[in-house]
């Protein structure tokens, strides 16, 4: 990557966890060519991954194993704790499933440095992705008053302040990590992208979407077809995750109110939609009851 070189280094961190090999090696090529290096934070996944992680062959892709499945922040936590101990500016996170554009790196770090110059304290800057099998590319989104409501891009040069961006794909600045702290590891999976956007805001760092930046990513499962529309469809523990996660987070002091009554409306509609839409619906709603009511009691980490 052509960077000027007193530029600190940039680390991708790749968690993996029983990865499709072929869609990993897609990804861990695209990213080489646009980072300083790459890291891939292996959660668990045995001894045939290790062995084929270990079998790679690319000085630049380097490799962490855990010994079990410790979730998706816990994961980016130690790939952070890696790239701040070789002296990264930026890491950028990406899911195994993930699939950057060839200028993705080039045009995040161009918002990135723009907003920093012009006196932004700059958490994180994040593509527009596209999943194939959905109708929309997911927008980015903002809450103003108690309404969710998109962020536009009109243009490609355009970066829209976001509130928080999905993990995947997400360059994020170190000094940010340093000041905001790191991702909340008893979320295990779903909703850490959400909270350290918004513990980020709340010490005065902004997101920022680049509509500039693309890269292909699949959102959930097979999606659920109603009325020719396309929905994002997860299995009953990953909804088990989100309600109480989503839960757990409007617990806490520090978040706005108005945030909490706009994304729990939002909850109350996903809850009913895969309760009757999704198959088995008695699992989706048991799990997601489950959900709500750890949420409540502050029941967190990996489920048992």
């Amino acid at each position: 990557m052509d960077r000027n070189a007193k530029r600190a280094p940039i680390v991708a961190i790749v968690v993996a966890h029983h990865p499709e090999r072929t869609v990993l090696t897609r990804l861990l090529r695209a990213a080489r060519e646009q980072v300083d290096r790459v890291l891939v934070v292996d959660n668990g996944s045995g001894p045939e991954v290790r062995s084929w992680c270990e079998a790679f062959g690319d000085p630049k892709v380097n490799f962490l194993f855990l010994d079990e499945n410790l979730g998706v922040a816990a994961a980016q936590n130690r790939g952070i704790a890696l790239a701040r101990a070789r002296g990264a500016g930026y890491v950028i996170l990406f899911d195994q499933d993930s699939e950057p554009a060839p200028d993705l790196v080039a045009r995040l770090l161009a918002v990135a440095e723009g907003k920093a110059a012009s006196g932004v304290r700059v958490a994180a800057v994040g593509p527009r992705y596209v999943d194939e099998r959905l109708d929309n590319p997911p927008p980015f989104i903002r809450v103003r008053g108690i309404r969710v409501v998109r962020a536009p891009c009109t243009s490609r040069n355009s970066a829209p302040e976001v509130d928080y961006l999905v993990a995947s794909g997400s360059l994020v600045s170190m000094a940010a990590l340093d000041a905001v702290g790191e991702m909340r590891e008893e979320l295990f999976v779903d909703y850490i992208d959400i909270e350290w956007g918004l513990r980020a805001r709340s010490r005065g760092f902004r997101c920022f979407g680049a509509c500039g930046a693309s890269m292909r990513h699949d959102l959930g499962d097979t999606p659920i077809v109603v009325l020719g529309r396309r929905f994002p469809a997860r299995s009953p523990l990953r909804h088990y995750y989100l309600v109480r996660n989503a839960v757990w987070m409007y617990r806490q002091a520090w978040l706005p109110l108005s945030w909490k009554i706009a994304d729990g409306w939002r909850l109350v509609l996903k809850f009913g939609f895969y309760v009757v839409f999704a198959r088995p619906r008695h699992r989706h709603c048991r799990m997601m009851s489950l959900g709500l009511w750890h949420g409540l009691l502050g029941r967190m980490g990996r489920l048992q």
